[in-house]
């Protein structure tokens, strides 16, 4: 495996593992009769938006991945 690819690997693996720990709670929280729908909406709208920079970022630089180099 080349050093770029499995720079790329690398990248997507810990944003996937993020990502992981942020959605972690989601099939409590749904199989959970007590919580209310409106939390439940609330809920989903956070790991949504919390997701949003990390497809970004493993998009971003598995395009450009220059952008990942120190400077």
């Amino acid at each position: 495996m080349s050093p770029k690819t499995k720079r790329k690997v690398e990248i997507i693996s810990l944003l996937s593992g993020i990502w992981f720990v942020v959605t972690l709670p989601l099939p409590w929280i749904i199989a959970d009769p007590n919580v209310a729908k409106p939390q439940l909406t609330v809920i989903l709208q956070m790991i949504a938006f919390i997701s949003i920079p990390f497809v970004a970022l493993a998009v971003a630089w598995t395009l450009k991945p220059e952008l990942t180099r120190n400077a």
